[in-house]
């Protein structure tokens, strides 16, 4: 939780009492969510009471949140009226850049940093190399995080800021295979884990059946039906994959081989633009050699099919 004992630059005004009604929560959607952290805050506060203040900035007599947004929902769920705040500044700007330099204690999430730089970048019109400078970090430790943002998906944004996936399996388990398969596998397997409460391990031996799987098990796993692909998965090794040097390099060739026939199928519709002469000269040779080979690279695959499915 962000309920961390602050750095002595960050109160820049006395600590007051709030009414809890009159917080402006404009960037409550910056922070994320986390419902087993918020339960034992909740329980913490309830015995000892709010000992760190709130922290945000007061613009013309609003204060704006911007940390304590935890403490600020056990605050409500205990029926406090008011809650100690302290200002870091007197504009929203300011602000940020003031919570994001004091964050090198890992107060701020990744993704937590990447919407306040993105807040930075748009509200505030600051270019990368500006923001890099204000925060006291590198333009490329920057671009990196407004980088990982860009790419999330509204559902999968959602779903990670709301504390039902968790960031840490989107990260270093789901970005890897959205290179490869898409945003739009992505999304499905994360509408699909939404909410389950699994474990990292249950989430990686999950994805990895999902994305290298058979479509009965990808099929099994849409329909939030996981007990047996985890019941399958559950004796992997506990290398990431699970292979062999010479088996990575066979399922990597299936997987080259999988994105050229769909690639090949789509481009060899299109006859209005294939039509040449040089190529059709080159290609009826390569279709000739590829063809006399079909019958046995078919039986191949149906073997080798028909040994993994035994596994």
């Amino acid at each position: 939780m962000n309920d961390r004992p602050e750095h002595p630059e960050r109160a820049s005004s006395a600590t007051a009492l709030v009414e809890v009604a009159r917080l402006d929560l404009r960037y409550e959607g910056c922070r994320l969510k986390s419902p087993a952290a918020e339960a034992r805050l909740l329980s913490a506060i309830a015995a000892g009471g709010i000992r760190q203040p709130l922290q945000g900035v007061e613009v013309l007599g609003v204060r704006i949140l911007l940390d304590g947004f935890k403490r600020l929902r056990c605050a409500r769920k205990l029926h406090l009226a008011t809650v100690p705040f302290v200002a870091l500044a007197t504009d929203e700007t300011a602000g940020i850049v003031c919570l994001l330099r004091a964050a090198n204690d890992h107060a701020l999430s990744l993704l937590e940093q990447a919407r306040f730089l993105d807040e930075l970048k748009g509200v505030g019109g600051l270019s990368v190399a500006e923001i890099g400078q204000q925060v006291g970090r590198s333009p490329a430790w920057v671009s990196v995080r407004l980088g990982v943002l860009a790419e999330l998906s509204p559902l999968v944004r959602g779903t990670l800021f709301d504390g039902a996936f968790p960031v840490y399996s989107y990260l270093y388990t789901l970005r890897p295979f959205r290179r490869l398969k898409g945003a739009v596998a992505v999304d499905e397997f994360v509408a699909a884990l939404r909410g389950k409460k699994l474990s990292a391990r249950q989430i990686e031996q999950l994805a990895h059946g999902f994305f290298r799987g058979p479509e009965s098990l990808r099929e099994q796993i849409r329909q939030g039906h996981l007990a047996l692909p985890l019941q399958q998965l559950k004796d992997l090794p506990e290398d990431p994959d699970g292979c062999s040097e010479f088996e990575r390099v066979v399922v990597a060739d299936l997987e080259q081989t999988q994105k050229l026939l769909v690639r090949l199928l789509s481009k060899s519709a299109d006859g209005r633009r294939l039509s040449s002469r040089p190529f059709r000269a080159q290609a009826h040779l390569l279709c000739a050699g590829l063809l006399s080979r079909l019958p046995a690279f078919t039986q191949t695959l149906r073997a080798l099919h028909d040994h993994c499915g035994q596994a």
